[in-house]
């Protein structure tokens, strides 16, 4: 079973906010580090706009989110449930620019980048993990949690952590491009 919500930003709007002091991770392996972000914390739009439609029997393993880009992951409910996951819409006291993922972004501290979704726009309620899809060179750890190194979904963060390391340059390179048009 699957229950699709569009991120209705006029609800959103009306919850209460909460501000958090995190770092960001990116699987690569650098950070920025000390960012402040501003939000609803997932579990509070959860509890009031996503619980209420469930099925009495129904039960959520996995939230799964889609960015306007097309981006999509999936977190086990109780890694978004956890009290520092926000529906973001600020970052350092501004509103989100198109490079840091506006209007709202998925922000899950203890979690690597590949999780906390740009331009947030669907959400997607799941009754089990969703398939696997992709090969086994690059594949995604399903959790992705930082302190725990879980960088690819095959082999060790420790294994793997050379390779990403060597990703770094390219990526921050790319990144410092942002949505400029290209020349």
């Amino acid at each position: 079973m699957t229950e699709k919500f569009d991120l209705p930003l006029a609800e959103l709007s009306a919850l209460p906010r909460k501000e958090i002091r995190a770092d960001f991770h990116c699987v690569a392996g650098w950070s920025a580090t000390d960012l402040l972000w501003e939000g609803v914390l997932f579990e509070t739009f959860y509890r009031a706009h996503l619980e209420p439609v469930l099925r009495p029997d129904a039960t959520i393993t996995h939230v799964g989110c889609r960015g306007l880009d097309g981006h999509e992951g999936a977190l086990t409910i109780e890694d978004i449930l956890a009290d520092d996951v926000l529906i973001a819409v600020n970052l350092n006291g501004r509103p989100l620019d198109g490079d840091h993922g506006a209007p709202v972004r998925l922000v899950s501290p203890r979690q690597y980048g590949y999780l906390n979704i740009k331009h947030l726009s669907r959400i997607a309620l799941l009754t089990e993990a969703p398939p696997i899809t992709e090969g086994p060179v690059i594949r995604s750890h399903p959790r992705g949690r930082v302190w725990e190194e879980e960088r690819h979904g095959l082999l060790p963060g420790r294994v793997v952590r050379p390779f990403y390391r060597s990703l770094i340059r390219p990526i921050r390179y790319l990144s410092s491009r942002g949505s400029r048009p290209s020349q």
